[in-house]
């Protein structure tokens, strides 16, 4: 009989794969759903503004040699404004339909309930909604936190030249004290986002929306600060590795002239690492589900629920082959 896997990074990563592991084919089939276009639009992102700007700057020297009665083109800044916003609204219907599916799911395979694609699917009817609200939420909470840091140097600076300091911008002081301030805001997001690394799994499993989940992913989250941060940066640092290597890569791809985009080392690479940003993807996840299983668990939240399962039917909550059945349970040290 496997035994219980520990209360931390290494446990949840493990609960997670084994979900994933005994229902792979259902995750698979969302995977290619939700998170293939959505890792295929993050890694070409970068090669396609290349490509467009390349365009433009083509078509710019093409039209400087024509009459001026010839520039009929349109303005660049509505090229270069539209690509971002479809990007930014095709991610995101991805992102939150991933997440709902994903999140859904696990919790089904957690409690030993069917895990189908059907059902799945029609759960974002109910938690699309609450997920997209508490997007927006967070990112008025972000906005307004990067806007007080950004109006607190700027009075700072002022402050210092009313009082006669005279500061050269070009200075490498001055650089540095920019740089000291970023990584100081940084710092502050990485810690909302540890914060607030259940609040997904919340809007999902409890139908709360807006400001609520991101209340309650603060207070679940206590006394596993560490797993969560420890996640985040695990697949944040992976994925933004794959992400900036491709970009750096596409970059020696832009010759328009050679047509090297669509070469097949170009190809066989692009396929690499979107499957790799798809499966870290899920993996995240799925992890950010159980870690929120774990958390309730810490705060006897867990045990109630796994009672009233096992008291409306007997289901066996699967572990290693998806047969064993599997508790968490809490010692206190």
């Amino acid at each position: 009989m496997s035994s219980q896997p520990p209360l931390d990074f290494h446990g949840v990563l493990s609960e997670s794969k084994r979900i994933i592991s005994a229902h792979s084919r259902h995750f698979l089939a969302l995977s290619v759903l939700f998170l293939l276009p959505l890792s295929f639009l993050t890694t070409i992102y970068t090669t396609l503004t290349h490509l467009l700007t390349h365009s433009q700057s083509f078509h710019c020297q093409i039209l400087l040699r024509l009459p001026l009665t010839h520039h009929h083109h349109h303005p660049p800044l509505t090229q270069t404004l539209l690509l971002p916003l479809v990007f930014s609204i095709v991610t995101l219907f991805l992102s939150l339909c991933a997440v709902g599916s994903i999140t859904y799911s696990v919790f089904q395979g957690f409690y030993g309930r069917p895990v189908k694609l059907v059902p799945a699917i029609f759960s974002l009817l109910r938690s699309f909604l609450p997920l997209f609200a508490t997007v927006l939420a967070s990112q008025i909470i972000q906005f307004a936190v990067c806007f007080a840091f950004g109006l607190l140097v700027f009075l700072s600076m002022k402050g210092f030249e009313l009082w006669g300091l005279r500061i050269e911008y070009s200075s490498p002081f001055f650089i540095g004290i920019c740089a000291v301030a970023v990584l100081c805001l940084a710092l502050v997001l990485v810690y909302l986002q540890m914060n607030w690394a259940l609040a997904f799994v919340v809007a999902v499993a409890e139908s709360s929306w807006g400001f609520e989940p991101l209340r309650r992913s603060a207070s679940l989250v206590k006394g596993m600060k560490r797993t969560a941060l420890s996640l985040i940066l695990f697949f944040g640092f992976f994925i933004g590795i794959l992400v900036w290597s491709s970009s750096v890569s596409a970059q020696g791809f832009d010759d328009a002239a050679n047509n090297g985009w669509k070469s097949g080392a170009f190809v066989v690479q692009t396929v690499v690492i979107t499957t790799l940003v798809m499966l870290l993807m899920l993996h995240s996840f799925a992890a950010n589900t159980v870690l929120y299983m774990y958390c309730k668990a810490i705060h006897g939240e867990l045990a109630m629920e796994i009672a009233d399962e096992f008291a409306r039917e007997y289901v066996s909550l699967p572990f290693d082959d998806g047969k064993v059945p599997f508790v968490v349970s809490v010692i206190p040290a």
